[in-house]
């Protein structure tokens, strides 16, 4: 057995960034799928409210990985920070490890 007794707090956060900033593209081109088949359809009713919908999907390929990625480095740091203080306090994280 192997102690995990602290986490790299700048380590932990741009881990955290980079996996988010990828579950943020992924639900970009979702929404951007999902936006433009909204505003097609629209726009072949004759409705050309909804062009704007549409163009914020192309943005939200852009927006969404930026805002996640923000949000994951902050929360990575925060969560291995805390993780730092309780394991010293209660000890680390046990892991077997196997070669």
């Amino acid at each position: 057995m192997v102690t995990l007794k602290r986490i790299g707090v700048l380590s932990m956060a741009k881990l955290e960034a980079v996996i988010l900033a990828v579950m943020g593209l992924l639900q970009g081109l979702v929404f951007a799928l999902i936006s433009g088949m909204g505003a097609m359809f629209g726009a072949a009713a004759g409705d050309l409210s909804g062009l704007g919908l549409g163009a914020f999907g192309i943005f939200a390929i852009i927006l969404f990985p930026i805002f996640w990625a923000v949000a994951g480095f902050i929360f990575g740091a925060i969560t291995a920070f805390i993780y730092n203080v309780i394991a010293g306090v209660v000890g680390g994280l046990e892991i077997e490890l196997e070669q």
